[in-house]
């Protein structure tokens, strides 16, 4: 009877520990509120600190943070349309980031089009039908845009021109709830940002 007593103790406390100490995924915040202006004469001075001179620190390469919905400023009329009428559009399968031989054509003409062009800078923007959670929908996005973006690399252009940002299915480009706009809906599209 011990046994099983103290058997059923090291299982349950086994189980709390595997369920305890799992990583919670952070979820991206869609809309942070922006706190008011102060106005210049209700902020205090701080006293001045003494300065600390420290030892130079060697250079270190940024990486860039991949760039959530949240963060993106309003693009202008003009550039949305430059971007539709110079880049195509790739379409992916159903929960997948893989590059069709479509895909890959249709990225050897954008590629094409910023090598001709070199000061542009594009965002390569991830997109899924309405198919799975919020959290979900963002990662595959993000590994579709990324996709896109190695793919480009891969054929000479440079990855400072380029950046990626994920909107799940944030923006649907048809609003169906059918195969055929769930088709149009799993995409990459291009966004002239300079």
């Amino acid at each position: 009877m011990r046994k099983v007593v103290f058997g059923s103790i090291v299982v349950l406390f086994g189980a709390m520990l595997v369920l305890g100490g799992c990583a919670k995924q952070e979820v991206v915040k869609k809309d942070e509120p922006v706190a008011a202006a102060v106005p210049p004469s209700a902020v205090q001075p701080e006293p001045a600190k003494p300065v600390v001179q420290e030892e130079p620190v060697a250079a270190q390469p940024i990486k860039e943070a991949p760039v959530t919905a949240s963060e993106e400023q309003a693009p202008a009329a003009s550039t949305v349309a430059a971007s539709e009428s110079l880049f195509e559009k790739v379409y992916f399968d159903f929960d997948s980031s893989a590059l069709s031989q479509k895909s890959r054509d249709a990225l050897s003409k954008n590629a094409d089009v910023l090598k001709q062009q070199a000061d542009m800078k594009v965002q390569i923007e991830g997109n899924c039908d309405e198919r799975g959670s919020a959290e979900y929908n963002l990662a595959l996005g993000e590994r579709r845009a990324k996709s896109a973006m190695s793919y480009l690399v891969n054929l000479g252009v440079p990855a400072s021109r380029l950046s990626t940002i994920s909107y799940g299915e944030e923006k649907p480009a048809d609003p169906g709830h059918d195969e055929a706009a769930w088709a149009k809906n799993r995409r990459d599209e291009f966004l002239i940002v300079k």
